[in-house]
């Protein structure tokens, strides 16, 4: 619609100029026949006006001498348009209230005559027949108008089809095709769109598809692992059992050589355990839901705490804890202190690694939104690899025998809650951990 207003406005203008242009020419034409003989026949001077389509013609040649045709008018002159200084705008409005007007009138029209025929014509004329002219015109430009916009319709329609509307299918049957088997790297698409932007969201969901692919296979890995542990873990604790029971026996004799061997039997045979059940957690599908209740965060940590200092045993390892006595937060208790045993237990056998003295802060932070849990270490901090598979089970560990399952536990149980677990900074000075958990869960 907007095409067809700027196309038909200033066109119709045009022809109303051009039309009256053309009776000045012949108005002026025919005073010429007047200017070769000085009188001529009366009917002759009407055919001259009839030809003309005006009622009468005066050209000022020069100041002295006027020439004129004339015959009678049906009424008087209802305006006067000079088309010598018309503007643009002018002839649009003049236009447009011609067409608006559908009564007869008679206009008086001044111009300049042609090829220097004089100074200035001017000419009556009936405004009927412009008036149908224009309507004509404005009719003709309508149907041309209409033609070229349904043949750009078809066009358009057409090549909306073909560039866009068929890629597009072709992407939704891929999709189809990939939802259908999301483990099968034979479903993933192809970028083939000739459409630049159709080409970027297919490759950004091939991108997602291969992500997505790889991290299926993963979770099955490490479903069927969780399985083949399960079924072995019963004989494998009987037989961890019964060797604990050996060892504890062999703490007991008088035998140098056995009394420093059995602490390290123990110790081996408490990792080989804690791996065990490690795996086991880990290898399940998912960790069941969080049973939430109110939890009095300082009886939580304390536990911690004193778990992790009796494994400490005569490491030079000092704990700190600045959580307010009252400060209790929505999480389930038995999950949340395994999120903070494998924060601790990790940052206390880095300390040891490293061979010198630390110290493990536990800070518990009451937010507007949420509650934070920091632990904050002395140790030496994390090595460039480990900060980058840092979630990521059986990759993000930084000591050598480690499982990587600790944080990788610890991030899931988090988000369980609504949370997340963040490392927020790490270097020679040590690490610190954050353990957000949002106020808005409803205990369940």
């Amino acid at each position: 619609m907007l095409a067809e207003i700027l196309i038909f406005v200033p066109s119709v203008a045009r022809f109303r100029e051009d039309y009256l242009l053309a009776r000045l020419e012949r108005a002026q034409i025919a005073s010429l026949v007047l200017l070769a003989e000085d009188m001529i026949d009366p009917a002759l001077e009407v055919e001259l006006l009839q030809n003309a389509e005006v009622f009468n013609v005066v050209l000022r040649r020069d100041e002295a001498r006027e020439l004129m045709l004339s015959s009678p008018m049906p009424g008087p002159v209802a305006g006067s348009y000079d088309l010598r200084d018309d503007m643009p705008y002018g002839l649009i409005r003049d236009a447009m209230m011609r067409l608006l007007e559908p009564d007869n009138q008679v206009i008086r029209v001044i111009g300049d005559p042609v090829r220097e025929g004089g100074l200035v014509i001017e000419v009556t004329m009936e405004t009927a027949p412009l008036r149908m002219a224009m309507l004509d015109y404005g009719r003709n430009i309508l149907v041309l108008s209409l033609v070229i916009s349904v043949f750009t319709a078809v066009l358009l329609f057409m090549a909306v089809r073909v560039l866009m509307v068929r890629p597009i299918k072709g992407v939704v049957a891929h999709m189809a095709s990939y939802a259908a088997a999301p483990e099968d790297a034979r479903t993933i698409i192809e970028p083939t769109s000739g459409v630049t932007e159709l080409r970027e969201a297919e490759e950004a969901l091939m991108s997602m598809q291969t992500q997505l692919t790889g991290a299926l296979k993963q979770k099955e890995r490490l479903a069927q692992l969780g399985g083949a542990v399960a079924r072995i873990s019963h004989d494998l604790r009987n037989i961890l059992t019964t060797a604990q029971l050996f060892a504890d026996r062999m703490e007991m004799s008088e035998d140098p050589g056995v009394k420093r061997a059995a602490p390290k039997l123990v110790n081996s045979i408490s990792r080989a355990v804690n791996l065990c059940e490690s795996t086991l957690a880990f290898g399940k599908a998912e960790e069941p839901a969080p049973s939430l209740t109110r939890v009095v965060l300082a009886d939580v940590v304390a536990d911690v705490v004193d778990s992790e200092r009796l494994a400490a045993g005569d490491h030079d390892i000092s704990y700190g804890e600045d959580i307010a006595a009252g400060l209790t937060l929505r999480a389930d208790p038995e999950q949340l202190y395994r999120v903070l045993s494998n924060l601790v237990r990790n940052a206390r056998q880095a300390i040891v690694a490293s061979g010198a003295a630390g110290e493990i802060i536990l800070q518990g932070v009451d937010g507007e939104a949420e509650w934070t849990i920091r632990v904050t270490d002395t140790g030496p901090g994390l090595p460039a690899r480990a900060q980058d598979l840092l979630f990521q089970p059986f990759a993000g560990t930084s000591r050598r025998g480690g499982t990587g399952l600790g944080l990788a536990i610890a991030a899931e149980l988090v988000k369980g809650h609504g949370g997340r677990l963040d490392l927020e900074r790490t270097g020679p000075d040590g690490t610190v951990f954050a353990v957000h958990l949002p106020k808005g869960l409803q205990v369940g």
